[in-house]
């Protein structure tokens, strides 16, 4: 089981909300493909705010997690998601329980 994680706090235009569930899978895509220490991503939508989108990215180690978002391709590809947003923060973190 991995311990590193990416994790984003996604807030969508109105209205973009299929467009930007494309994006992100074409994104997490790429990231497969290109970064093999992906162990998976999820998306999740928030029920009472169609608008609102959680996404996790469980890595085999923090210096996979720090290539994939130094690689060339990082900026573009994440902002192709962004551009579709009104506020996005983000945070690397580690597990500490599981349960």
């Amino acid at each position: 089981m991995a311990d590193q994680y990416a994790s984003g706090n996604w807030h969508v235009k109105t209205g973009k909300e299929k467009e930007f569930v494309e994006r992100w899978t074409e994104f997490l895509q790429w990231t497969r493909k290109d970064h093999p220490a992906l162990v998976n991503a999820t998306l999740i939508q928030d029920e009472a705010d169609k608008g609102h989108f959680v996404s996790t990215s469980e890595w085999e180690n923090a210096d996979a997690r720090t290539a994939w978002k130094q690689s060339p391709a990082f900026a573009e590809k994440f902002q192709a998601a962004r551009a579709l947003c009104d506020e996005m923060s983000s945070i690397d973190a580690e597990r500490r329980v599981t349960i």
